[in-house]
């Protein structure tokens, strides 16, 4: 019996583990030969999870950003943690790593970088203050490091298991999938307002409404947050579909404005299969 995870074996921002509950209810909606489709596969969990829950169903995983290669090295970066846990054994954890420490830290570091890879968005967790993440060694010298090593190994064992992989970009991905019977189109793409250097794209508002067009007529599981206020957007058009771009003519002037604040925010989850149930209120 396949292993099932409840989080992404590696770190990964935006892995939808807290509605992993939510999304197996989801998914027993759909038949077995529902052909499910990853769009933005990210950490992969969401087509991992799929596949637990359907294991006779295809699950097309899209790992644009090359996340098995992290799983694949996962023996490389245990290694890896292994000597920084005994590099930073006398620091108090979650404090800050004296300079001559965090040197011999670097230097470890420095030498796996002959082995031709290094997990630096795993090591930022391991090292960088919370939520943090380089992904260069050039990024990580400039960084104040912290003690928090994870103490024990990473393991994807059977993770990937069963998924139909592919690597290419979203809109390519839709147009070989989107015209075959029972298809469902999992719909994670990066938020707006959020951190996006881990990702293997540049994604700016363009882009996020550009998902927008594909969702008409079609099966889906969507997710957004109420920071990008898309909903709200999508409902203002609807009232407001003959407004056209007033901007169009206008000069345009920028500045660079900074603000540091703390701030949450609300993860949403849609769902749509037409002509079958409406989406819950």
């Amino acid at each position: 019996m396949q292993k099932q995870y409840s989080q992404a074996p590696l770190p990964f921002m935006g892995q939808k583990r807290m509605f992993a509950k939510e999304f197996r209810q989801i998914l027993k909606q759909f038949s077995e030969a529902t052909v499910f489709v990853d769009l933005f596969g990210g950490s992969g969990l969401l087509s991992h999870i799929t596949k637990c829950e359907k294991p006779n169903a295809t699950v097309v995983y899209n790992d644009y950003d090359n996340y098995r290669k992290r799983l694949e090295n996962i023996p490389k970066t245990n290694a890896l943690l292994t000597d920084l846990r005994a590099i930073t054994v006398m620091c108090p954890h979650g404090k800050i790593i004296p300079e001559d420490v965090k040197e011999t830290l670097l230097n470890r570091i420095a030498r796996e970088e002959q082995t031709g890879f290094v997990d630096y968005i795993t090591l930022s967790t391991s090292l960088l203050f919370s939520m943090k993440y380089v992904l260069t060694f050039e990024s990580l010298c400039k960084e104040t490091f912290y003690s928090h090593v994870k103490m024990t190994d990473y393991n994807a064992d059977g993770y990937l298991a069963g998924l139909v992989i592919e690597s290419s970009d979203y809109k390519d991905i839709f147009q070989k999938y989107k015209d075959i019977p029972d298809v469902v189109f999992l719909i994670d793409p990066p938020y707006l307002y959020t951190e996006a250097k881990m990702y293997n794209m540049s994604w700016n508002l363009a882009d996020y409404l550009d998902v927008l067009t594909i969702l008409h007529g079609i099966s889906y599981v969507y997710f957004t947050s109420n920071k990008s206020s898309i909903l709200e957007l999508c409902e203002w058009i609807e009232r407001n579909n003959r407004t056209g771009n007033p901007f169009v003519g206008a000069n345009k002037r920028v500045f660079n404005a900074h603000m540091n604040f703390n701030s949450t925010y609300l993860d949403i989850m849609l769902y749509k299969k037409p002509n079958v149930y409406k989406l819950d209120a």
